[in-house]
């Protein structure tokens, strides 16, 4: 064999002759390969092969007849390169390094075919070959067994080159045909089923095994019934009259499995230890055990559960990959017939290691299969739950009747946790899983309540610890009382937590899993881990819930209340009612881009208000009462503040007036109204802060609105005002227009935000510039919106002189007023907000009106030329507050 491995081109059999010839210490073998043996003896320590041509006779190999040189060895050769040198001593691992090189040159060469040696040797033949001729080569016929006599003189080099070129599998199926050469059976290690065990099954017939095993498998998916299929099979094969199949449940424990349909009671489980049963010990030591059921064994004293005759056993332990007890096999066989064999043993392993592919991918399907049904029932509670609000009640008994289906539980409980007073409480304290399709719910007419610590569910609470009790009655924290006045029987109990951020809010119960002697298992106990996970995002989604809605109705309480005390009064409402016909008279001043209302009093201002609404759009789609009804009560919704009160928001509706006035035909009768309306509504409930400031404070209307924080504040206050009773001056609109009319005042109110000015303003320059601007274009005509609604905003830029330097003095009020809180609260504000920068009042100015009001109107007026008084009047006021900076820094410099 060993030259077949080398010389793949020569055939040696017992019945053929290999021609052989040897020169000293050289074989030639046929007329190809040619052995080179050092030393002088046939016992070589090196080996060299090389070849000669087709058809030609290998040149002679002269043997070293020289005495070796002092230090150097006496099998030296050109293969001990530097070994004898005095300077190095040669290692056992040059010669293993240098042995395997040789070894992989000899392969090589086999491989080929080619069977040269080096290029040297080869080069020395055919020189050797043109001197001498055919050379002096002797020929000698060596028969198999002269061949195995040099073969067994050599048994080093034999064992070398198996060592360093034959693979495990070719190893071991040696060793296989020569244990049964010699009728010697190997053993396999014993208590661990791995692939390797199959090799060893030469005995079997294989494909029977696999087709029995097959046939018995097929259809199963319960990883229990089919170890007992397999069990089944295995008994069926080694002749044993009866098999036990004993399941590791919860760890530490065995439990003798009992299938579907046999009627037979199940057994208690069993710990895995030495001193009781057979099955027990096999487990505890996870090795395989044959014996007989004496009863003498103190191992085992017990010996086979059940079982009273004498008879042998077998007991094979099954483990996971992590070495893990899974099960335990008995197989029996009673009377005082023959006992287990190797052989048992041996087809047992067979069976076990591919049964335990099958059992493998059973248990993976088994646990897809599970995972896909857990998935399912929380896509339905999380559909339940969080696609409509559902009341605490309602949400709970979901919780419940999901929780029963998920373990297969009779009976179950959840409560919650009262954090003030340290207890558990439900109402809804148990669900059964009846005939009825969401089973029946008990409910209390009181919360049933107990402290936390106090029973199985009081424990979980305290520790937030998983209780999973197979037998309730044996547990000192169980509290029977109940099931002495329910009459219903508990037998085990699944309990755990219900935890949001770490913390514990509930405790969800499960009762008696069905099923005759049926215990909760680790993998209901996962299963329902992650079903809490959902439970407490539901309750916590449920209790939030709760708090928006009873928030909801504070709200609707305090808005009614704010209402009342908000809204125009009844003795209000009726006298400007009365003053109907006097009102509506014609007021000619009230146009003029020069008026100004600052000595008229807010109701006077009321009135003037109504007075403008109606001339611009009539009372054939209004109601004039409730026009009287909606101006009294925006009038009562701006704060007394210096300068953003109801005397500014009637000043810019005048504004607007003036414009649509002066520019009749411009817009639609909608645009006029949204502006309008938008005007008289713009700074509703303003506090005498600006956005930023807002912002830095945290206020919850910065909160709200991210961006043009107080803007969205006043709309959200028209609207709200608009949805009072009597209130909305726009119910005789049709929809589409009380839409487009809304649409139109929040981008009209959110247009006095001077953060936007700066970005209309840009586009609306480049469209004039670039002669592109049309009235047809909506676009374009939203852009005008927000320059007229910006002019009127700033529309105290364009009264005259003395109107301007108070309203000036108001505004710089409210800057200060700001200031100070910002000092207050350690900021520095800026210098137009700072009331030690007063001397700086007209610079300021003159930098608003020059960076903001002048551009504004110039820009407007170009598209509306009829609006060109108000630019001239703002350039008049520009130019004063010019000539009063120039005043304050001739000023400053005489000081």
């Amino acid at each position: 064999s060993l030259l077949q491995e080398m010389t793949p081109g020569i055939t040696a059999t017992g019945r053929e002759n290999v021609n052989i010839v040897q020169h000293g210490n050289s074989l030639t073998i046929g007329d190809q390969v040619q052995i080179v043996l050092s030393g002088h003896s046939l016992s070589p320590t090196k080996m060299s092969v090389t070849t000669t041509q087709q058809g030609l006779p290998a040149p002679p190999v002269r043997a070293r007849s020289k005495s070796p040189k002092p230090g150097k060895c006496t099998a030296h050769n050109r293969f001990h390169h530097n070994c004898c040198s005095p300077e190095r001593k040669r290692t056992k691992d040059d010669i293993k390094n240098q042995s395997a090189k040789n070894a992989e040159r000899m392969r090589s060469r086999s491989r080929s075919n080619l069977l040269s040696g080096s290029r040297q040797d080869l080069r020395s033949s055919r020189t050797n070959l043109a001197v001498n001729g055919k050379g002096s080569i002797s020929e000698k016929v060596m028969t198999m067994d002269e061949m195995k006599e040099l073969l067994s003189c050599n048994q080093d080099l034999l064992e070398q080159f198996v060592l360093e070129n034959t693979d495990l599998e070719t190893l071991e199926r040696w060793m296989q045909k020569r244990a049964k050469s010699l009728n010697q059976p190997i053993k396999p290690a014993r208590g661990k089923n791995k692939l390797a065990k199959w090799k060893y099954s030469v005995n079997t017939d294989k494909r029977s095994m696999l087709e029995e095993m097959t046939t018995h498998l097929v259809g199963s998916t319960n990883k229990g019934q089919i170890m007992f299929e397999l069990a089944s099979c295995i008994s069926s094969a080694i002749d044993a009259d009866s098999v036990n199949l004993y399941l590791v449940e919860s760890e530490g424990q065995l439990c003798r499995f009992v299938p579907d349909g046999s009627g037979l009671p199940r057994p208690d489980p069993q710990p895995v230890r030495s001193g009781t049963t057979i099955a027990a010990h096999c487990g505890k030591v996870r090795d395989i055990i044959r014996t007989t059921n004496c009863g003498k064994d103190p191992r085992f004293p017990d010996g086979v559960l059940g079982c009273k005759v004498l008879s042998k056993v077998l007991c094979h332990p099954i483990c996971s990959e992590d070495e893990e007890l899974e099960a335990v096999i008995e197989f029996i066989k009673e009377g005082k017939g023959s006992a287990f064999t190797e052989d048992d043993i041996e087809i047992v392993n067979s069976y076990l290691v591919w049964g335990g592919v099958a059992i493998h991918y059973a248990d993976q399907y088994s646990k897809v299969q599970h995972q896909k049904f857990v998935n399912e029932f929380l896509l339905s509670v999380v559909k339940s739950i969080f696609q409509e609000m559902i009341s605490m009640d309602t949400l709970i008994v979901q919780i419940m009747n999901q929780a029963q289906k998920l373990v297969n539980a009779d009976r179950a409980s959840l409560f919650l946790m009262d954090s003030k007073t340290n207890q558990l409480y439900a109402r809804i304290f148990d669900v059964s899983s009846g005939d009825k399709e969401d089973g029946e719910v008990q409910q209390a007419d009181k919360d049933l309540r107990f402290p936390i610590g106090k029973g199985i569910a009081g424990y979980v609470a305290e520790t937030g610890e998983t209780l999973n009790v197979a037998d309730v009655y044996k547990d000192d924290r169980f509290n029977p009382s109940i099931d002495e006045q329910t009459g219903y029987t508990t037998k085990s109990i699944l309990c755990m937590p219900i935890c949001i951020r770490g913390t514990v809010i509930g405790v969800v119960q499960m009762v008696n899993k069905k099923g005759d002697g049926e215990v909760f298992t680790r993998e209901d106990e996962e299963s329902f881990k992650t079903f809490a996970v959902y439970c407490g995002l539901a309750l916590h989604h449920a209790k939030l819930y709760d708090k928006i809605r009873r928030s909801e109705q504070k709200y609707k309480v305090a808005l009614e209340v704010l209402s009342y005390h908000n809204a125009a009064s009844v003795e209000e409402v009726e006298e400007i009612i009365a003053e109907k016909e006097q009102l509506l008279e014609k007021n000619e001043d009230i146009s003029s881009f020069s008026y100004y209302g600052t000595s008229l009093d807010d109701m006077t201002k009321v009135r003037k208000a109504i007075f403008m609404f109606v001339d611009l759009f009539g009372l054939e789609r209004f109601e004039y009462d409730t026009l009287v009804r909606f101006f009294i009560t925006v009038k009562k919704n701006y704060r007394a503040v210096a300068y953003h009160n109801w005397a500014h928001g009637f000043h810019v509706a005048n504004s607007i007036y003036s414009i649509l006035k002066a520019s009749p035909g411009i817009f639609s009768p909608l645009e006029c109204l949204a502006m309008y309306v938008g005007a008289i509504c713009h700074d509703l409930d303003h506090r005498g802060f600006n956005n930023k400031f807002m912002i830095d404070i945290g206020s919850p209307l910065a909160a709200i609105y991210s961006t043009s924080t107080m803007e969205n504040h006043h709309f959200n206050m028209a609207i709200n005002i608009l949805q009072q009773e009597h209130h909305n001056i726009f119910n005789k609109l049709s929809p589409d227009e009380y839409k487009q009319v809304l649409g139109n005042m929040k981008h009209c109110i959110l247009a006095t935000d001077l953060a936007l000015f700066f970005p209309n303003k840009a586009r609306l320059t480049n469209i004039v510039e670039t002669n592109t601007f049309s009235w047809d274009s909506p676009d374009h005509r939203l852009l005008v919106e927000t320059m007229v609604m910006t002019g009127s905003d700033l529309c105290a830029s364009t009264k005259p002189w003395n109107l301007q330097l108070d309203t000036v003095e108001d505004i710089y009020h409210e800057f200060y007023t700001q200031g100070d809180r910002e000092m207050a609260s350690g900021r520095l504000p800026v210098p137009i907000m700072n009331r030690f920068h007063r001397d700086e009042q007209a610079v300021h100015q003159v930098g608003f009106f020059s960076g903001i009001c002048i551009p504004c109107y110039s820009l407007l007026s170009q598209i509306m030329p009829t609006v060109s008084p108000m630019v001239e009047l703002c350039a008049d006021n520009l130019a004063s507050w010019r000539k009063l900076a120039e005043e304050r820094r001739q000023e400053k410099t005489t000081d």
